[in-house]
């Protein structure tokens, strides 16, 4: 079993910077990827970024340059960074880790980019 519990977000003018945090505990070490998920209103669920544990982190296209994940493995954290937000990144972000077949979820965080 794993657990996340996510912190961090809220409201930010377009052109400002928050982050997310998602602490891990349970089973860490059967954990092989981290992503981050964010769904905005009346839209389907994307992935924004994701990192296979020891590799290179993987970006979607409209957030590359802007988002940047940080692990800290001693932690069991796992942040993700957003810069220069644009109001498009509104919604709702979770944080999920895949661990021996099995995806588990953070219970999300409000992100909400005015502009």
């Amino acid at each position: 079993q794993v657990r996340l519990v996510q912190s961090g977000g809220g409201l930010v003018q377009a052109g400002g910077s928050l982050r997310l945090s998602c602490v891990v505990s349970g089973s860490t070490s059967t954990i092989g990827r981290m992503a981050w998920i964010r769904q905005a209103p009346g839209k389907e669920r994307e992935e924004v970024a994701a990192i296979l544990w020891g590799g290179k982190p993987e970006y979607l296209d409209s957030v590359k340059g802007r988002f940047t994940i940080f692990e800290d493995h001693a932690k069991n954290m796992w942040s993700l960074e957003m810069d220069r937000l644009v109001p498009e990144d509104t919604g709702t972000y979770y944080c999920n880790a895949w661990a021996r077949g099995e995806i588990y979820w953070g219970e999300g965080t409000l992100v909400l980019v005015s502009s």
